[in-house]
């Protein structure tokens, strides 16, 4: 039996250690993969099947997932992927072949997206509405600290024999902390109400459960009946626009920009993972600071609008300082480099074949894909990575040294853009917008088309380089932020300060999500006062 007073900090435990995990686990790879190559003579084809191994059991995961996560509840998913995670993790570090490596893989991505789903739905069903902002954002900040975790082991193991068996089996360390943390909790807000231990969270909100609510079919998602089709048009709009402002592919190219002002060999790529993590640690907790007092529409309009200024500023300076590129895959693997991860990403993001999209990201997070660890060993010239200085070296005219810090300025703007928006904000919405009868099989349904829309990016990146230039490529990413910004101003409700159950009658009186989206302001205010008047 928990006590109410432990309720905030299990459930914040929860969310973190949820986040942790998924932030380790996919991160990891880039440092095991040089000794794996080393141990096991992977060829470039064989180091891509392992880093996007983990990208298909996630996808499965993201396909049946939410048929689990309804049936049996967002717990005991929780507690079963836990499980998973540490049969993949015994698979992993006592592999001896390719095949273990690839079924360890495949079984802890599919532990890892399951988890992630029925961890941010179980936090945001416990949570009341003052406190529901920041548990669920906290999973985004764990993903960004588990990266950082992983590179911090991958460094210090790096040496040791079979230190790649350690960085595996390190994974079920968060995992198993927060099974501890969950059986502490009940199971939902049903067993709460009975057990009366989750009214200091809640505020109440556990006593307006009806037994008699609803059920849902999965074809009603697609239907009018009670706005469900406009919130399907919410939660994949939000996805969607998450991918498809290039934000996987855009980091891809942060290692190039720090070498371009000045960081050569190595240390570039370790600038281009602790420098851009710190700023991404730094954005989420600020997300996490405003979101229940600024509110998740205010942060994704925010953070949209400076992902599209950020990016164009990128693509106007490359106009100016033109980028090459080499062949795709090396013997030799490299270090990853950080970028965004719900979301998300951040993390590792999508596996494509000839240049590396690196992470993302938030709870359904792609992988790196191997060419973005390929490279020569540190303090030599990467020939695999694109360069943003001309074929002569670097040039040290004033105005391309100011055009070098204007793009990394940009790069980091748009790393810090994502952190406050798309990347904590999605995930959350996600898990307060759909019936609770449904709410699994639903996000996992929107899951999965933020895996596939990943995997769409990443591998047509280059075709659309070799299209319309990079230039035009990273323009093209910024249009595509400012149609997102359009679609969260008229489609994307402000849910901050409400809770579940009157959200859930809000998208039911609008049966259009244009003009649920243009009274925001109003239906904020009037949830305010009833909260208050509740309290007093």
């Amino acid at each position: 039996m928990s006590r109410p007073s432990l309720l905030l900090p299990l459930c914040a435990s929860v969310s973190l250690l949820g986040g942790l995990t998924f932030g380790y686990e996919l991160a990891v790879i880039s440092g095991a993969l040089l000794p794996l190559q080393l141990d096991f003579g992977l060829s470039c084809s064989q180091q891509e099947l392992l880093v996007g191994s983990l990208l298909l059991g996630a996808l499965l995961a993201s396909l049946v997932g939410g048929c689990l996560i309804d049936r049996y509840g967002r717990k005991q998913a929780i507690l079963g992927s836990n499980l998973v995670l540490l049969a993949g993790s015994l698979s992993l570090g006592l592999a001896g072949s390719l095949a273990w490596l690839l079924l360890g893989r495949s079984v802890a991505g599919f532990a890892i997206s399951l988890s992630s789903m029925a961890c941010c739905i179980h936090v945001s069903e416990l949570a009341g509405p003052r406190q529901r902002g920041v548990l669920v954002s906290l999973y985004e900040a764990g993903i960004t600290v588990g990266v950082l975790l992983s590179y911090a082991l991958n460094y210090a193991l790096a040496g040791a024999p079979r230190g790649w068996r350690h960085m595996f089996g390190w994974a079920a360390a968060p995992a198993l902390l927060q099974s501890l943390s969950l059986l502490f909790l009940p199971a939902g807000t049903a067993g709460a109400a009975a057990r009366k231990d989750l009214i200091p969270l809640q505020g109440g909100e556990a006593t307006k459960l009806d037994p008699g609510r609803p059920r849902y079919a999965f074809v009603d998602l697609f239907r009018a009946r009670d706005n469900m089709r406009g919130r399907t048009v919410v939660g994949l709009g939000l996805v969607l626009f998450q991918q498809l402002t290039g934000q996987p592919n855009v980091l891809a190219y942060a290692s190039t920009i720090f070498r371009s002002v000045g960081f050569r060999g190595g240390s570039s790529a370790v600038l281009a993972s602790v420098g851009l993590g710190a700023v991404k640690v730094t954005a989420t907790l600020t997300a996490m600071g405003l979101v229940d007092r600024a509110g998740r529409r205010a942060l994704l309009l925010a953070g949209c609008a400076l992902m599209a200024l950020s990016v164009s500023g990128l693509g106007l300076v490359s106009f100016a300082v033109p980028l090459r590129s080499g062949p795709a895959c090396l013997a030799v693997p490299n270090a990853t480099r950080l970028s965004g991860l719900p979301g998300d990403p951040s993390l590792p993001r999508g596996l494509a074949p000839p240049l590396p999209p690196t992470t993302d990201q938030s709870p359904g997070r792609p992988v790196l894909s191997t060419s973005e660890r390929t490279g020569p060993p540190p303090g030599a010239e990467d020939p695999t990575a694109l360069s943003l200085t001309p074929p002569g070296g670097l040039s040290t005219a004033p105005e391309h040294a100011l055009l070098h810090w204007t793009a990394l300025v940009c790069m980091m703007v748009f790393t810090s853009a994502f952190s406050i928006g798309f990347g904590p904000v999605t995930w959350l919405v996600l898990s307060e917008i759909y019936p609770v009868e449904i709410r699994g099989r639903a996000f996992a349904f929107c899951n999965s088309f933020n895996w596939a829309a990943n995997l769409f990016i990443s591998i047509s990146f280059l075709d659309l380089i070799g299209a319309i230039g990079l230039s035009w490529t990273f323009l093209l990413y910024g249009l595509t932020a400012v149609f997102g910004l359009g679609f969260i101003y008229l489609f994307v409700p402000e849910t901050k300060g409400q809770s579940l159950a009157d959200i859930d009658q809000q998208f039911q009186k609008r049966w259009f999500p244009l003009s649920f989206g243009h009274r925001q302001s109003s239906a904020g205010v009037q949830y305010s006062r009833i909260e208050v008047s509740a309290a007093s």
